[in-house]
């Protein structure tokens, strides 16, 4: 068998792997290690599993990582994000649909300060969902709103999704975080256009609707956000007004988060060590990933399967139009049974070259890649965030509906992935502007 032959084999042997419910990491590392030791022999095969792990982890940038987890898990388990919900309740509560609005932006600002959107989720959903189906919102249209807008959580900076492909692709993390800025709020935007015309279509999805609030209500509702706006602009004033790098910024959150749940008197010893805990858990399997991905670079590199692939991938198609179709109905099927980061570390050793290689912005690519990876956590048969809301609401609402909640958000999705591949100009002019 020739070399490309078993670079081949390999990556068949790994989706094999993965089909059969083999977590992604173990599939990685095993398939890449055995593939190394085909080629190249024992001492080739076990140098790089002692090499790549540490050259990759002993990137300093990754350090972030742990810290943007902490930040997030801290200020979702001491409920510092309840008060951004309840003042965008307060200020949308006149709209058709206000609660669902307010959903959507309170995720967006719980995003700022978790990078996940499974974190989002799960703590919108714990805070919205009762709130709206107290005022007897449609079950489809409250879940279905909030399984979505944790979505956002991976666009709004800082997102871990960002921090890995920057890493992989070597470019300015800064950069991409601005990007992600102007991807996530006209995801926002696109889904509270979804509520409206819903709510616009059939006013019983969305019943109540209250015009009484005051100016002053809506003025005091402003207090109750201060935890979360003093992270965010520690964070994003420190980060762009260059007082400190990516790197330190996750330290300088999740230090402010602490303060911040300590002054607000959430802070318990339980809940700081439940943060803790799940940070070092989160982080483990995102480097066991990570580590499995850069070793099936090796072997792709090796075997020239990736060469191989890429070219193949360059020749099929026939415009760059039709090579990105190509690409958005890859992710959108892998989506559908791969977690996100998974799924962007299998593929970016084969991605990569072929947008570089047609002359794209990898800045650009990355945001795109991050709201098509976003998309599979709302679409059948294994979204992510459904079934993280199907685990808050219980026996209330039926999978089922979920999903068809959410149907209506995947087509905004769509839309928006068309207007971003059409129109790259809206993700790149603020890291632009910003030099």
């Amino acid at each position: 068998m020739t070399d490309v032959g078993v670079g081949l084999t390999g990556l068949a042997t790994l989706i094999a792997l993965i089909a059969v419910r083999v977590p992604i990491g173990i599939a990685l590392i095993a398939v890449s290690f055995t593939g190394l030791y085909v080629l190249m022999g024992p001492r080739v095969a076990w140098g790089s599993m002692s090499i790549i792990p540490y050259k990759f982890t002993s990137s300093w940038i990754l350090s972030s990582i742990p810290m943007f987890l902490f930040l997030g898990f801290i200020s979702y388990h001491t409920q510092l994000t309840r008060g951004m919900f309840n003042a965008a309740r307060i200020w949308l509560a006149s709209l058709p649909g206000g609660l669902a609005i307010a959903s959507i932006f309170g995720s967006a600002g719980f995003a700022a300060v978790s990078g996940s959107s499974i974190a989002c989720s799960a703590a919108m959903g714990r805070i919205a969902i009762p709130e709206m189906m107290k005022h007897r919102y449609h079950p489809e249209l409250a879940t279905g709103t909030v399984a979505v807008a944790g979505t956002i959580g991976a666009l709004i900076p800082p997102s871990i999704i960002l921090i890995l492909y920057g890493v992989i692709a070597q470019i300015s993390i800064s950069a991409l975080f601005l990007g992600g800025i102007v991807a996530g709020l006209m995801t926002a935007v696109g889904y509270t256009l979804v509520v409206l015309l819903r709510v616009w279509l059939n006013p019983d999805l969305a019943p109540e609707r209250d015009a009484s609030v005051t100016m002053r209500e809506k003025l005091l509702a402003l207090r109750e956000t201060w935890p979360i706006l003093l992270i965010m602009i520690g964070i994003f004033g420190g980060l762009f007004g260059g007082v400190f790098t990516p790197t330190e910024a996750g330290a300088v959150g999740a230090s402010l988060a602490c303060l911040v749940a300590i002054i607000s008197g959430q802070m318990t010893l339980d809940r700081f060590l439940t943060a803790a805990r799940e940070t070092l858990m989160t982080t483990a399997a995102l480097l066991i990933i990570a580590i499995g991905a850069s070793l099936l670079t090796r072997f792709l590199a090796l075997s020239g399967a990736g060469d191989y692939l890429s070219g193949g991938i360059l020749s099929i198609a026939s415009s760059p139009v039709l090579l990105m179709i190509g690409i958005v109905c890859v992710y959108l099927l892998m989506g559908m049974f791969l977690e996100p980061i998974g799924a962007m570390l299998l593929t970016l050793p084969i991605i990569l070259p072929v947008v570089d290689a047609s002359g794209w912005s990898l800045l650009w690519f990355g945001i795109v890649l991050t709201k098509l990876l976003e998309i599979g956590m709302i679409t059948p048969p294994i979204g992510m965030n459904v079934f993280v809301i199907k685990s808050v609401v219980g026996d209330l609402v039926k999978t089922s509906a979920i999903f068809r909640g959410v149907a209506w958000f995947i087509v905004m999705d769509l839309v928006l992935v068309a207007i971003l591949c059409a129109f790259p100009g809206l993700v790149l002019w603020l890291p632009n502007l910003a030099g």
